[in-house]
Order: C-alpha cells, then sequence, then structure tokens
C-alpha cells in the first residue's frame, strides 16, 4: 500500500500522545493540589518529617546477641554528625541507656526525660508555621528489643521538609499515576487496534478494487458503526459511479452508432463528385470514420468482461497482426516485421489484445513519415512492443502521449488511439510504456503483470 511522505502519524500513535499529554497535565494538577495541601498545614509536615527522619535514623540500630547498638548512617553524618546543623537526634533504650546522642545540655530540654517511660510517639511544635522548629520521637522495634529515637528540628536549614514532599509525591502520586496510566494506555492501544483492524481491511480491499466490476464493494460486516457507514458511503458512491459511467459508454455508443450511416451516405455522395475538393474530403472522412469505430471500440471496452479471459499466446498475436496489416503497410511504403520471444502466454482477451497491437502500428504507420520500418516483438518481461524508426513523436510534450484521459484528438491524433491501448492495458491488469527509440524513432511497450499462465491444451 502506497504512503505519501507527509502522510500523518497512525492513530493509535496520535491517541497516545494525548493521553500521556493529558495524563502529564492531570499530574501536574494534582502535584500542584498535594502542594498546597501539604503547605497549608505545617504540623502535619512536621510529623511527616520526624516519622521519615527517625526512620533514616533507625537504619543505624543493630542487635548483637541481646544487646542494642548504634552507628549513625552515612548519608546522615552531614546532618546529625556536626555541630550548628539545626538537627539534633537521640537513640536510646526504653530504660534510658542512651546509644547515640547529637545533643548538648540545651537541647536536652526539647526531649523527655531519660528516667521516663517513652510513648510510642510523640511531637511537640517549637514555634508554628514555616520553617519547621519541632521536637518529637517514636518507639522503633529491632528483634526482641525496643528502642526509642528523639529528633529535634530547628529551622530546617537543610529543606528536610522538600524530601518529605518527594517521597509523597513519589508514593501517592506518580506510581499509582503511572501504573493506572500504562494500563489505561495499554488497554486503550489495543481497543483502537481491535477497532481499526476492519478499517485496515477496507483499506487494503479499497485499493484492489475495480470501479469498472459490478461486484466492487466494500465489505461492511465486523465494522464499527461508524466505519460501516464510511464504508457504506464508498459503496454508494461507486454504484453512482457505474451508473454514470454505464450511462456514458450508452451515450457514446448510441452517438458512434447513429453517425455511421450518415457518414456512409456522405461516402457514397462524395464518390460520385469528380473533383479534387471531393477527394479531400474523402480522406478526412475516412479519418472521421475511423475515430467513430473507435468510439465504438472504447464503448465496447468498458463492458469486456475479465472472467471469460484465456491464456493468450503474445506470439500468436503479434504474428497475424503483422500478416493483417502488412498489405496496408507495404501499399504505404513503410516496412513491418515480427520477432518472436518463444512461448509467452498472459491470460487475456485476444480481439482485444490484436486491437491494442493495431493501434500501436497504424499510430506508427500514420506518425512514422515516409519509408518508415516497424517491428513488432514479443518479449518474456511479459510483453509485446511495437518500435519505428520514423521521426516519432516526444512522450513529453503537450498533446502527445501525456493527454490527459478523455481528451481525444480528432482525426489521426494520439489521444484516442493511445487511451484505448492504455484502456486495453489496464483491463489486463498492465500498462502503457512509451519512449524513444535510439537512434530515432518510438517504442512503445504493452507490459503485463508476471504470472504462470498454462496454455490450454
Amino acid at each position: 500500500m502506497s504512503r505519501a511522505a507527509g502522510a500523518r502519524a497512525p492513530l493509535g500513535r496520535l491517541v497516545a500522545l494525548r493521553i500521556v499529554l493529558f495524563a502529564a497535565l492531570a499530574m501536574l494538577a494534582q502535584l500542584v493540589a498535594v502542594l498546597i495541601d501539604y503547605g497549608s498545614d505545617p504540623d502535619n509536615m512536621a510529623r511527616l518529617v520526624l516519622e521519615q527522619e527517625s526512620a533514616e535514623l533507625a537504619a543505624g540500630l543493630s542487635l548483637h546477641d541481646t544487646r542494642l547498638a548504634y552507628e549513625l548512617p552515612e548519608e546522615l553524618r552531614r546532618r546529625y554528625g556536626a555541630a550548628g546543623t539545626g538537627y539534633v537526634a537521640r537513640v536510646r533504650t526504653a530504660q534510658g541507656a542512651v546509644l547515640f546522642s547529637h545533643c548538648d545540655d540545651a537541647c536536652t530540654a526539647h526531649f523527655l526525660p531519660l528516667d521516663l517511660n517513652p510513648p510510642s510517639f510523640w511531637l511537640r511544635i517549637i514555634a508554628p508555621g514555616y520553617p519547621l522548629s519541632f521536637a518529637g520521637g517514636r518507639t522503633v522495634e529491632i528483634g526482641p528489643r525496643t528502642a526509642f529515637i528523639e529528633v529535634a528540628v530547628t529551622g530546617d536549614p537543610q529543606g528536610a521538609v522538600w524530601g518529605v514532599l518527594a517521597h509523597e509525591v513519589v508514593d501517592h502520586m506518580v506510581l499509582p499515576m503511572s501504573l493506572t496510566l500504562l494500563f489505561v494506555l495499554g488497554a486503550t492501544l489495543l481497543s483502537i487496534r481491535a477497532a481499526l483492524r476492519p478499517v485496515t481491511a477496507a483499506a487494503e480491499q479499497a485499493e484492489r478494487l475495480d470501479p469498472l466490476s459490478p461486484d466492487a464493494r466494500l465489505e461492511e460486516a465486523g465494522m464499527p458503526r461508524e466505519i460501516a457507514q464510511l464504508a457504506g458511503a464508498v459503496n454508494r458512491s461507486y454504484a453512482r459511479t457505474r451508473e454514470l459511467m454505464n450511462a456514458q459508454k450508452l451515450f457514446t455508443s448510441a452517438i458512434a452508432h447513429e453517425i455511421r450511416t450518415p457518414l456512409a451516405v456522405i461516402r457514397l455522395e462524395l464518390e460520385n463528385i469528380d473533383h479534387p475538393a471531393a477527394r479531400r474530403t474523402l480522406g478526412e472522412l475516412d479519418e472521421l470514420t475511423h475515430f467513430v469505430d473507435q468510439m465504438v471500440m472504447l464503448a465496447r471496452l468498458e463492458a469486456a468482461d475479465r472472467s471469460g479471459f484465456t491464456p493468450i499466446a503474445l506470439d500468436e498475436i503479434g504474428r497475424e497482426i503483422v500478416g493483417t496489416l502488412a498489405p496496408i503497410v507495404y501499399a504505404r511504403g513503410a516496412r513491418i516485421g515480427f520477432e518472436d520471444a518463444g512461448d509467452v502466454y498472459v491470460p487475456g482477451n485476444a480481439a482485444l489484445l490484436k486491437d491494442a497491437v493495431r493501434n500501436l502500428i497504424e499510430n506508427a504507420l500514420r506518425h512514422g513519415g515516409p519509408g518508415v520500418s516497424i517491428t513488432v516483438r514479443s518479449d518474456d518481461g511479459p510483453g509485446i512492443s511495437v518500435i519505428d524508426d520514423g521521426r516519432g513523436f516526444d512522450p513529453d510534450a503537450p498533446g502527445e502521449a501525456t493527454d490527459p484521459p478523455g481528451h481525444y484528438r480528432r482525426a489521426g491524433g494520439l489521444g484516442i488511439g493511445l487511451e484505448i491501448v492504455r484502456r486495453i492495458a489496464a483491463l489486463h491488469g498492465g500498462r502503457l510504456e512509451i519512449a524513444r527509440a535510439a537512434p530515432h524513432g518510438t517504442h512503445a511497450r504493452l507490459v503485463f503483470p508476471v504470472a504462470p499462465v498454462i496454455p490450454a491444451r
């Protein structure tokens, strides 16, 4: 399936990007709400800082047999290993034995007396608001023993509150929302992929649709309702197009048949007039009659049925056409010959293929100039070519081979003849290629798709 260079991104990617964007905006909004909520309650923030600091300090506890020991963790020495930091701590047993103390006589006033059996948790605000100033403590179980950790913070100079906020944001917002985002994103992408599977199949089917086929339509079964409506609209559009084409075909065929009779009458009358002008008019009339015959051929092409195609030998087509047209070619002072490529078969309609090659030979004879030499050649491409050494024509020039479909030039023009050949080639799944021949002339080739064809016995 062809894709334009500036094609839009897949729908799944667009939806995923939008989900991620809105999830990020939701997380940002929730982060602001969390900061406002926590920031508006400094007492709760003091409790959270106490819990975090005491948990980090508890990492230094160890149990040797039944004896508790303590060593300050390395990452806390900057905070609790030097004087004047604004943070003090004490670790002791429930019986009052001090395991660690980073506190002088003045700050012990913030802690509970050593002879007091400590509660499981206590907190006292030293100064309300921010920056935080508080004292508190809590018990920690380590094996069968119990330790009591006390912490006092004055002004929070190292910003312990920000560590608490970061921890709360990660644990209670980022991780849950990220997991939710992953599940939502995964479910959405799977749903979109499942919903678009019939759409992709319909697009591939549309690429293969033949508007000339009477049963050309998109299957609507299994599609979501909205996509089925689009497929139905496409099918109705194809049906209207076929109706227009059938009407145009009928109109063209009717006009062509109606013109034939008066043209024949005019010719009979002109043949009875012995005058040079009548002779010139007869030539013009012959070309007009040829044009009408080609219009009838176009109408017949529109009604061609591919189901009746049979294996056709290209060598036989070329040989027969050359034999039929040789007397006409020689009578005009030109030459014609045939070169075969062996047993080359394509599925097709013999009469239509003969019409295509005949049109190419007539074009070469008509436009090649006096004494033109024409060669018809089959090849195992598979294909069949008509090559002449005449003056030819420029396939890139306006009004020559590049005339758009439906633009037909009257009486000797290349337009309708080559359009007939193009349509015959398209009907057979092939194409018409036209190029300059070396050293001069024109090389027209009918190219057919490569497919194994078994000739009928």
